[in-house]
């Protein structure tokens, strides 16, 4: 099991692999939104905010119910995730990334993955 600095560290490769994104099209699907990411085997949460410009750094969240984007998984999982190693969308289909958020938003997301 990845403990929570492997967690953090994921977090950041995810946030340094959107600013890889080209820019405009970056602009085309993105629209602010608060973002939570539950790591339940650890009993953390980690909050950001996407906007135009990337995503702000990940900060501890004592309330990830609250965010418009709510992410859970494990930190394997998620450690896996940000290194190429599980691909979101069969992590999704398998049931070991769960995903609440709005359809538009969903749709959003599918774009940018």
């Amino acid at each position: 099991m990845a403990n929570e600095e492997d967690c953090r560290a994921a977090l950041g490769r995810v946030a340094a692999r959107l600013e890889e994104v080209d820019a405009d099209r970056f602009a085309e699907h993105v629209v602010e939104r608060t973002i939570s990411c539950r790591v339940p085997d650890l009993g953390v949460a980690f909050r950001t905010r996407l906007h135009g410009g990337g995503l702000d750094p990940f900060e501890p969240d004592d309330d990830p119910g609250a965010a418009q984007v709510r992410l859970t998984m494990d930190s394997d999982d998620l450690v896996a995730m940000a290194h190429d190693e599980l691909n979101p969308a069969k992590a999704w289909a398998a049931g070991r990334l769960k995903i609440e958020a709005s359809i538009f938003d969903l749709l959003r997301l599918r774009r940018l993955l």
